[in-house]
């Protein structure tokens, strides 16, 4: 029973790890892109360069969000201890 306990809280982990990495990838990549956009469009007086910019900015956001991750992943254990791992 406590290997099936422990099996299912490191999947737990990894679970909430994947879900935050997401968050933080299409949060980067919404400030980017609408970052980009706005200086897209500004710097050139266009539509054009707006959406240029926009996807440029939106990679890049995306990019460098996932490159700066912590790697640290926590949980709560049953007793309500707050336990760090690798994610």
């Amino acid at each position: 029973m406590k290997k099936v306990l422990v099996v299912a809280a490191l999947a737990l982990t990894l679970a909430g790890c994947e879900t935050a990495r997401q968050d933080r990838v299409a949060g980067g990549a919404l400030i980017g892109g609408g970052t980009g956009a706005l200086i897209g469009g500004l710097a050139s007086q266009s539509a054009g360069g707006a959406v240029a910019g926009g996807l440029i900015g939106a990679a890049a956001g995306a990019i460098i969000a996932d490159a700066t991750r912590p790697g640290r992943c926590y949980y709560y254990t049953h007793s309500g201890r707050k336990r760090y791992v690798r994610c």
